[in-house]
């Protein structure tokens, strides 16, 4: 099951992996802070992974806030008391919360229950608090999460497959899984430029540099930016930025303050038939057509 909420360049989407068993990604691509609100009860675990930028979660009605970091996850568990998601969202950022009821948790994890220490006999009762920085592994698949390029029936699946790697590489041991999955990783300088050359073209994207332009400018060789980049990102440097141009595009006709020219204009189509034939090639349907389908 999925849904999607739009406000202005907002975006929340939720996709229910199994039953009970939910992935949220909330987007803002905005120049404005935008609000998300969902109720959430005791019995659920909450993993929120802010993969681009931040934000910060608000309680009690307000008296009380936790901010999130971008490459950030906050893991926030209370069995005594609900705690609905009250998350605003600063402009250019991006989040992944995943809702899982901590019955499952313990069923996936119930041979482990030593080794994860809220499972524990004498914690699985208690609240629970933690905030850590997320692998490179890990931030492959929440990009994949977020950039994902499939058929619309696949996704429920691809999500599924996502959000249980996602939990094991969480729960995993840091150096082991950094090592096995991604050697490129373990220089976290390299990281850092390859997060740098994301940046740019996304900053950049109407103009964006050549691969060898992109590559002086992060101090990287070109053979190790189009590597890296693919590793952390799961795809190469333009079919990135293609799939960002794309969802900016989409998010810009749901806002309905642009017509199809301008938002063209906006992310790099000097003319509109251009861009009419890349947004058909990555969702099927026009821009028209998909402007008419918001209003049906």
């Amino acid at each position: 099951m999925i849904s999607e909420k739009s406000i202005a360049q907002g975006i929340y989407e939720e996709t229910q992996v199994e039953t009970g068993f939910f992935i949220l990604k909330f987007t803002n691509d905005s120049t404005e802070n935008q609000y998300f609100k969902r109720e959430v009860n005791s019995n659920f675990i909450q993993f929120h992974f802010c993969v681009k930028g931040q934000g910060a979660f608000v309680f009690n009605e307000g008296s009380y806030s936790l901010p999130i970091l971008e490459d950030h996850t906050l893991l926030l568990y209370n069995p005594k008391l609900d705690l609905p998601i009250e998350l605003s969202l600063q402009p250019k950022s991006w989040l992944i919360s995943i809702l899982l009821p901590i019955k499952k948790l313990h069923e996936l994890f119930s041979k482990e229950a030593n080794y994860i220490s809220f499972l524990s006999g004498e914690n699985r009762d208690r609240k629970y608090y933690k905030d850590t920085i997320f692998s490179p592994s890990m931030a492959i698949v929440l990009n994949q999460l977020l950039q994902f390029s499939l058929h619309p029936m696949v996704k429920p699946l691809y999500f599924k497959a996502k959000t249980y790697e996602l939990l094991s590489l969480y729960f995993n041991t840091p150096q082991s899984v950094d090592i096995e999955r991604c050697p490129f990783l373990v220089d976290e300088t390299n990281v850092a430029k390859i997060k740098k050359a994301k940046d740019i073209i996304i900053e950049r994207m109407a103009e964006p540099p050549t691969l060898q332009e992109l590559s002086k400018e992060i101090g990287l060789s070109l053979n190790k930016l189009k590597e890296g980049f693919k590793q952390v990102y799961g795809e190469p440097v333009f079919s990135f930025l293609f799939d960002y141009k794309m969802e900016v595009a989409r998010q810009l006709l749901v806002s309905g303050s642009f017509n199809v020219n301008e938002v063209g204009l906006k992310i790099g189509y000097s003319t509109a038939s251009h861009f009419i034939a890349a947004f058909k090639k990555k969702y099927g349907v026009t821009p028209k057509k998909f402007v008419m389908s918001l209003s049906q």
